[in-house]
């Protein structure tokens, strides 16, 4: 599964980039991943989840 390197910061709007070093047989559904914002310094651990093309809302588009 592959996860994004850097996300964007709820709190100031900039990158933040991943701490976590991808375990040896890579990430999966309910691992955790820690993120560094670039801007601000807050920590993010955000759990992997299913989300999947599929099941974004896809109304306004």
């Amino acid at each position: 599964m592959e996860i994004p390197e850097k996300v964007t910061c709820v709190d100031c709007g900039r990158l933040a980039y991943q701490l976590t070093i991808e375990p040896e047989f890579g990430f999966s559904i309910g691992d955790w991943v820690a993120y560094r914002c670039s801007g601000c310094g807050d920590r993010w651990d955000l759990e992997i989840g299913e989300n999947t093309d599929e099941s974004r809302d896809t109304k306004d588009q």
